[in-house]
Order: structure tokens, then sequence, then C-alpha cells
């Protein structure tokens, strides 16, 4: 396989996997994400079969995310004070016994839902460690040069792992049982390990910060990103797209359902069309980040958002309805994949553990609250309505920072 991904290094597109330490990497995370998004579909299906309640899926997808809100600083805090790869080590080796115990649990038949439930509060715990430390280790596997491409090379991968994993994630369920996704993905994390054992970095810390306590070094990075505009224009435009843009995705249901009167199959295209597009956009940042400035690709990404959200909302047509999802996905990889990498690129080594940990603290542990926004915003005003709405909030955010940044240049 190293042969392969040394070919592929050879085209601009690939060219992270020049890295050795990279290529490892990525080969890991691809076993690893397909395992993921497998026990991701095949835990919401054995929730419902559990329960057949929709207060159920919501309650633990709410477990799964809630902890990375309020603990994701200190993992990344954590992150700055240790080698990455030592703690990447630790999350991925828990994450493999809470996938082996769940498989354990469903295969012996012993689970209920309040155990999924837990182990679902314990993975989300084990995530707000994890990310921070994955998303700041990718600079010293490639440094800066390559750190955009290497991101989106990972966007792209996230993206082809979720249009795969739920698919073969179905076949598995249809032939030996919601059990043995569980124990695939346990499986999956062993190509994880073999690969972080098998990398070889020299870990950048600095002794100052394994000196100071948890929250004078949480302080010390905010204070870092205070005095700079155009990192908190990006946090704030990653927490709208959160809040308002990325949350239409819980109200797909009623789309298929209600509107586009396609069922769950349809419901799966429609899902698997924002896979299309989010893969299709991170293969374009990858081949083209060095000849297309960050800023532009950022707002591009987000206007390319509201426009094709909008089209979504207002259509009744099933093709249009697909077609503009490739465009959705488009749109929020392009501005979250570069607006990541622009991040990273920006703040010191010795402070990048604890930005990724706002950063997915602003990404993921805002989500919960999103979703609930625009659950409660579709009831009051109706579906379309509402996505609409959340895609203008949108649109006036990117034009607003997009024109207050400048200015604040100019002057």
């Amino acid at each position: 396989m190293s042969i392969i991904f040394k070919r592929f290094a050879a085209l601009p597109t690939f060219k992270s996997l020049h890295h050795r330490n990279y290529r490892l990497f990525f080969t890991g995370q691809i076993f690893s994400l397909i395992g993921t998004w497998m026990q991701s579909m095949a835990q919401a299906w054995l929730v419902y079969q559990l329960t057949y309640s929709s207060v159920w899926l919501g309650t633990i997808g709410f477990l799964h995310s809630i902890p990375i809100l309020f603990l994701s600083m200190f993992g990344g805090s954590l992150a700055d004070r240790m080698s990455k790869r030592t703690l990447i080590i630790i999350t991925q080796t828990i994450s493999l016994f809470q996938a082996l115990l769940l498989a354990i649990l469903v295969l012996l038949g012993m689970v209920t839902v309040e155990i999924v439930a837990l182990l679902a509060l314990a993975l989300g715990i084990i995530n707000a460690f994890d990310i921070p430390a994955r998303q700041s280790f990718i600079v010293e596997l490639v440094g800066k040069d390559d750190l955009t491409n290497a991101i989106a090379l990972n966007s792209a991968t996230f993206n082809a792992a979720r249009i795969i994993g739920p698919a073969v994630g179905g076949v598995v369920i249809a032939a030996v049982g919601v059990g043995w996704c569980f124990l695939f993905n346990a499986l999956s994390f062993v190509a994880v390990l073999i690969s972080l054992a098998k990398i070889s970095v020299q870990p950048r810390r600095e002794q100052r910060n394994r000196a100071m306590s948890f929250f004078s070094s949480i302080n010390d990075s905010l204070a870092y990103i205070r005095s700079d505009i155009s990192l908190i224009a990006l946090l704030i435009l990653v927490a709208v797209i959160t809040i308002f843009g990325w949350s239409y995705s819980v109200l797909l249901p009623i789309f298929a359902d209600s509107i586009l009167h396609i069922g769950a199959v349809g419901l799966g295209n429609l899902m698997t069309s924002v896979g299309i597009g989010a893969f299709i956009s991170a293969v374009v940042v990858a081949s083209f980040e060095s000849k297309v400035s960050a800023r532009r690709f950022v707002y591009t990404g987000i206007y390319l958002f509201v426009i094709c959200i909008s089209i979504f909302a207002l259509s009744s047509n099933v093709s249009v309805s697909l077609i503009s999802l490739v465009g959705v996905g488009m749109g929020l990889v392009m501005f979250l994949a570069t607006a990541n990498a622009s991040i990273q690129r920006q703040v010191p080594d010795e402070l990048r553990g604890r930005v990724m940990g706002l950063y997915s603290l602003v990404f993921q542990g805002l989500s919960p609250f999103g979703s609930l926004g625009m659950g409660v915003v579709a009831h009051t005003v109706g579906v379309q309505s509402a996505v609409l709405l959340g895609g203008f909030v949108c649109g006036i955010a990117g034009i607003g920072m997009k024109y207050y940044t400048k200015k604040q240049k100019q002057t």
C-alpha cells in the first residue's frame, strides 16, 4: 500500500502523501473512519430497535456530543502538555475497548438502551480529548506548507467513509446482525494503533505549558485569539455555520417523508448526495489550495452553501433536491476544511492543541444546540422556512465578516 500512496503523491492533489508519517496516519484513518461510520449507523439502528423512540435517538445523540462542549478545551490543553502521538494512542485504545464492550453486550443479548446511552457518553468524553490532539497532530506530520492539503485529504477520507461505512454496515446488519458492526469498528482501531506505533515525530512541547495550570493555559490561548481579528472571524463563522447551517440535516427525514415523498430509501439518497459533494469539494481544495487563496475558498464555500441550501429548501423536485445537496456538501467542506487549516497555520505550535480544542468546541460542541434550535424553529414556521432562515443568517454572517475583516486590515 505504501508504494501505491507514493505513486499518488506524485500528483499535486496528494502531495501530503510524500511524508512517510502522514502516509501511515492516513492509512490507519481509512479503516478507522469506515468503522466509525458503521458504528454510528448501527448504534442509531440498535437504539431504534430497542425503543422505537425518537426521544431516545435524540438523547443519545446529545450525550455523545455534549462532552465536547465542556471538555474539549481541557483536551486541547492536555495535547499541548504531552506528546500528541501518545495521547492519541491512549484515546484510540480506550475507543477500541468501548466498541468491543458494546459488541460483546449486543452479541450476548445483554444490551439495554441505558447501557448504550452510557457508552455513548463515554465515547463523547474520549472524543473531547482525541479530536483536538488529532487535529493539531497533523502539522507535526506534514509541516505548515502541506497542512491545507493534508486537512483536505483527511476531509476527503472522512466523507468517503461516510458514504461507504453506512452502506457496508447495512449489509452487515442484514447478514449477521448489528453487533458485528461494533466488532468491526473495534478491529478497525488496530490499524490506527499500528500506524501510530510506526510514526516517528519530535513532539513540539514547551516547558511553560506543563508548568501552567489548565485554566491558566486555556486563558493564555484565549488571550492570543482575542488579539487576532482574523482568528476571531473564522471561529465566529464556524459557530454560525454550525448552529444555523449544518443543523438543516436534522430535518432531512421530514423533507424525505412530507415534502419529497421518497421515504427511507430516498432519505439515504439525500444523505449520500451531501457526502458526494463533500468528497468532491475536499479533493478540489486539496488540488488547488496552493493556487487559490484561503480567504477565497472560505467565502466561496459559505456562498455556495447558502445558495444551494436555499434551492433545497424551496424545492419539491427530487432531482433538484439531490443536486442541490451535492452543492451543500461542497460548500460546507470547502469552508470548514479551509477554516481549519487557516486557523492552524496562524497559531504558534505551543498553542495549537488548545486552539483546536476551542475549534472542536465551536464546531462540534455547539451542534446539539443548533439541532435543537432548528427543530423548534421548524415547528413554529415550518421546515422549509426554517432552513431558508438558517441559510439567510449564514449568508449575512459571511458578508458581514468578509467586509469587517477587510476594513480592519485597512485601518
